[in-house]
């Protein structure tokens, strides 16, 4: 049994997609997943599974276009993955609101992309993640999930760096 954290895009975004985490959870279980915790409500869930990473998103996100109706893109990762992508953030985290953790579906093949940057953001691309650093904060940052997915041609979905901690401490202690 292999524990799993599973990042859904577009979930309770502006009114959209609309999934209780209550309802998610009685669907993971249903489908036999075990130890099933969600974190807040924008799709994030650590689980228990014998199946694959692969397995796990394929059968949730299918779960979920059958029950109520939303194609969104499902990524799951493993704790020793989401752990190398914490430690390889460039940037500093002593004020974490300024930092997010972009997770890509695969590996980028690109290592930068043309953006009009207006401010001091700051993005730096590794394999399937895209750190952002946003000093002003992230209210008009073009740093944007929709940017990246067009750009790169991936899906991308992103975490603040409190998200990204937490469902780290979440799956450590599933693991136990």
């Amino acid at each position: 049994m292999k524990t799993n954290i599973v990042i859904l895009r577009g979930i309770n975004v502006s009114g959209k997609n609309i999934l209780p985490m209550a309802e998610l959870r009685d669907l993971l279980n249903g489908l036999k997943f075990e130890n099933v915790q969600t974190y807040i409500q924008s799709g994030n869930v650590v689980l228990n599974s014998v199946l694959s990473k692969e397995e796990v998103a394929e059968k949730v996100k299918k779960r979920i276009a059958s029950k109520f109706g939303y194609d969104v893109p499902v990524l799951v990762r493993t704790i020793s993955e989401w752990e190398n992508a914490i430690a390889n953030n460039p940037y500093p985290t002593e004020n974490h609101k300024i930092v997010s953790f972009t997770f890509l579906s695969e590996v980028s093949k690109e290592a930068t992309i043309e953006v009009n940057i207006t401010n001091d953001d700051e993005y730096t691309i590794v394999d399937d993640m895209v750190y952002v650093y946003c000093p002003d904060g992230f209210g008009r940052t073009k740093l944007t999930n929709n940017i990246f997915e067009k750009k790169l041609n991936i899906t991308a979905t992103s975490r603040n760096y409190r998200t990204t901690m937490r469902l780290l401490e979440m799956a450590k202690n599933n693991n136990n």
